[in-house]
């Protein structure tokens, strides 16, 4: 009997760890900090969190709606609900008070989705330029350029960007390949492998400015982008996902650009608009971002033809 309990005790201690590794780490902290603010409401109008009912949401929902959008409301949703699942409560999203609710707060405020700014080819080459003309160590605005030159060439979102590591790179004849191990749509870890290839002007090549960086910075395995400590001396400690954004709006901010708008999402958003201005299509560029819809990249292209398809070209006035 005693063995039996120890083995039931090992297999509930595995699925718990199970169920905690199905999502990652950066979506966990996401549920439970939308879960404690839906705790709070609950809390100051004295209502109960957890479980919870179909109407307490509906309320919590009416009550963002006011200062939050749309996308918001449903992520907080999803929160609640995946809480509830993890600790063994049901809860109905579908239920109409809920359903109904959110039909009802969009047609009021609308869903259109103001999303951050994508950083266009002008922006790109105008912050490269002031990269350049900074009076810091050359080690510096190598790891910078390098930095924003791949984020933008990769399509990377900024997690991907910083967990890069040296053992993930091939440099080949036509340019480089570049090993993904994991990220946000690929929980799973079954990877990705992005091209960049050579850009026939070299200032501004993604390819050319990471092999400067490696070669100055010395780097030879482990990450490929790196804190400095005081003095400019390179510490073997990876760039956290923030710094990039950091980057980004300093040098908007250098190159009096208004940097409000601009986040590290401005690399990968960037680079499927300029690819789509270009021609390439949505195949393509979902190949080197790793979206697996469409309905984003179609977003994407469909900003990037505005004025190219405008009717109003055919009329002349």
């Amino acid at each position: 009997m005693n063995e039996l309990t120890t083995d039931l005790k090992l297999l509930n201690e595995a699925t718990l760890n199970n169920l905690k590794n199905s999502k990652a780490n950066n979506t966990l902290r996401a549920y439970k900090s939308d879960f404690n603010d839906f705790g709070a409401f609950c809390a100051k109008h004295g209502l109960n969190s957890l479980p919870t009912e179909p109407k307490i949401v509906s309320l919590y929902l009416t009550h963002l709606s006011k200062n939050s959008k749309i996308s918001t409301l449903r992520r907080r949703l999803v929160s609640i609900s995946m809480v509830h699942k993890l600790k063994g409560h049901y809860l109905d999203t579908k239920h109409p008070i809920i359903v109904e609710n959110l039909l009802g707060i969009r047609r009021v405020k609308g869903s259109i989705q103001k999303g951050k700014k994508p950083l266009l080819i002008n922006h790109l080459k105008l912050v490269i330029n002031v990269i350049n003309e900074q009076k810091v160590d050359e080690i510096k605005k190598l790891r910078d350029k390098s930095i924003i030159l791949i984020g933008f060439g990769g399509g990377f979102r900024r997690t991907e960007l910083v967990s890069i590591d040296h053992e993930d790179l091939e440099f080949v004849q036509e340019g480089l390949k570049i090993s993904i191990k994991k990220s946000k749509t690929d929980q799973f870890g079954e990877g990705m492998i992005k091209g960049l290839p050579y850009f026939t002007n070299k200032i501004y090549c993604p390819v050319v400015n990471l092999k400067k960086w490696l070669d100055v910075s010395q780097i030879k395995s482990g990450p490929i982008f790196r804190r400095f400590s005081k003095g400019l001396s390179l510490t073997d400690k990876r760039l956290t996902d923030q710094s990039v954004v950091l980057l980004i709006k300093e040098y908007l901010n250098l190159a009096g650009i208004e940097n409000n708008n601009f986040a590290g999402h401005s690399l990968r958003s960037g680079f499927a608009t300029v690819a789509a201005e270009s021609g390439a299509d949505e195949r393509s560029i979902m190949a080197m971002t790793g979206h697996k819809t469409t309905q984003m990249v179609r977003r994407y292209i469909k900003e990037a033809n505005l004025f190219k398809n405008n009717a109003l070209n055919k009329i002349k006035i």
